[in-house]
């Protein structure tokens, strides 16, 4: 007997053993929770008070009192919507680039940048709207800051620093170079932040930031993913006549290859035997 959609999904999300499907639906379950709490206390109450507090147990304030009352939010934040267009549009572009940064990097490296992202999105966030006088005046009343934006936008600089001259089609643009697509969002935020959303544009900086400094480490042989590795109690000692250096990426001649041939004709025209290069260059840290 065929499966359900609903267990389709969960064994998708919950069971495949893929970070990204993981995290878009803990996002997506959290929205329903949020929205249909308030779609329903609307139908009998005429407002949304108990939504409006749940939203508020999720973000993340910038005022320090309040945030030390609720420090759980400096995770919570980067998995929580209340807008439907703002996490639509999160997700897309967090299932489109990390589908490539997948194909290069392996699952923990991943789940590193998300949540790394989000954690460095949401402290200049803080930071910046406690020391600058343009908010710290007012920064009690600032509104919390939410939403996955500064996780997805780690992965996207990451992707960017990683393969910058990959590239993918834009509707109405056509071919565009992740480089270009990521420094254009970088300075649509650093614009924003005296616009109407300062503090999401700060968390995007944030996120980028990291992203950015990650992968440059990354190619410099430290891997700061490394410290979400199970440590093993037994060590195997084994001596090398030659000393071999592991950046933990692929190698960049495959790099190469596959982005000259992907630039032209996109991922689908890569052979099997390219495809199976990209998943063992991408899983050999895992």
């Amino acid at each position: 007997m065929n499966k359900s959609l609903f267990g389709d999904l969960y064994d998708k999300v919950f069971k495949s053993g893929n970070p990204l499907y993981l995290f878009i639906g803990i996002n997506v379950l959290i929205f329903l929770a949020i929205n249909l709490l308030a779609t329903f206390e609307f139908l009998f109450t005429k407002n949304t008070t108990a939504a409006d507090w749940l939203t508020l147990q999720v973000a993340m304030p910038p005022y320090l009192p309040s945030l030390l009352y609720r420090f759980w939010t400096i995770v919570t934040y980067m998995f929580s919507h209340r807008d439907f267009f703002h996490i639509l549009f999160n997700m897309l572009w967090l299932y489109w680039l990390s589908r490539i940064f997948l194909d290069f990097l392996n699952k923990r490296q991943f789940i590193f940048t998300y949540l790394a992202g989000g954690f460095a999105g949401g402290l200049l966030f803080i930071i910046v709207y406690n020391l600058f006088p343009a908010f710290s005046h007012t920064v009690q009343f600032s509104p919390p800051l939410i939403g996955a934006s500064a996780s997805v936008m780690a992965i996207v600089a990451a992707v960017a620093t990683l393969v910058p001259d990959y590239t993918i089609h834009l509707i109405l643009i056509g071919p565009v170079r992740l480089k270009y697509i990521a420094i254009v969002y970088f300075l649509l935020d650093v614009i924003g932040i005296a616009g109407g959303n300062p503090g999401g544009s700060i968390a995007h900086i944030g996120g980028a930031l990291l992203g950015f400094v990650y992968i440059k480490q990354l190619q410099n042989g430290n891997d700061w993913s490394k410290i979400l590795q199970k440590k093993s109690k037994l060590k195997v000692v084994k001596k090398s006549s030659t000393n071999v250096k592991n950046t933990n990426l692929p190698d960049q001649k495959i790099i190469d290859k596959i982005l000259d041939k992907i630039s032209k004709s996109g991922y689908e025209s890569l052979s099997k035997a390219e495809k199976e290069q990209l998943f063992k260059a991408s899983k050999k840290n895992d």
